[in-house]
């Protein structure tokens, strides 16, 4: 569904001290960015609404999270609801949360070996079902190498999609691109895992019947 222009989102947004206006200027300084640089980063590629880091920062004020989308008008919504759920934990300052407006394709030119990210989330991204798409999605070995230039070699890139065409040939691109498959499960919500924070869009597809599957990868 194509957000309707709102004006006002991106002033919003500058005014808001989590939200950084140029990552590309942090590029290799990440961690001197946030007040308590010894602490893990967790980014989350295609934050959406931010629920999903709403719900793990305010609940995880040890670890440092980077949340990534493209649209204004959709960030400006993940800036309140991080707001939100802050004030419900009675948490006075968001120290533990960095919101910015970047195109994934280009994580590198905001990403080096110097911001070392311990987890990445990639939470029901694009499935771009057409073959002369793929090389678009988030699980693509042209997307999976560049993360390997910033990912912990101890590290984890958590994947949950609804599309099980998309999940079956993520599988393929990560044997491709040198991960191994430490989880995995096509019902993630019949599965016993403890984990799971669930999204906008899980929650809709959960409703319609839809089962979550879900992996957690590492390099090899």
């Amino acid at each position: 569904m194509r957000l309707r222009k709102k004006p006002w989102a991106r002033p919003e947004l500058e005014a808001c001290h989590f939200f950084v206006v140029d990552p590309n200027s942090k590029k290799g300084t990440w961690k001197n960015d946030f007040k308590n640089s010894n602490n893990p980063i967790y980014l989350e590629l295609g934050c959406g609404k931010g629920t999903f880091v709403a719900t793990h920062a305010s609940s995880n004020t040890n670890i440092n999270y980077i949340a990534i989308d493209i649209k204004d008008e959709v960030l400006v919504l993940a800036k309140r609801n991080i707001e939100k759920a802050f004030e419900e934990k009675d948490i006075k300052d968001i120290d533990n949360v960095r919101l910015m407006a970047k195109e994934i394709a280009l994580i590198n030119e905001m990403l080096d070996k110097n911001d070392i990210v311990d987890r990445i989330y990639i939470n029901f991204c694009n499935p771009w079902p057409k073959e002369k798409h793929k090389k678009r999605r988030l699980t693509h070995p042209r997307q999976l190498n560049q993360y390997k230039e910033f990912l912990n070699s101890e590290g984890e890139i958590w994947f949950k999609t609804d599309d099980d065409e998309l999940f079956e040939e993520s599988l393929e691109y990560f044997e491709e691109s040198g991960f191994k498959i430490d989880y995995i499960t096509r019902d993630l919500h019949n599965s016993g895992f403890e984990y799971n924070v669930i999204t906008e869009h899980e929650a809709m597809f959960t409703k319609e019947g839809i089962k979550t599957k879900f992996l957690i990868a590492k390099i090899k």
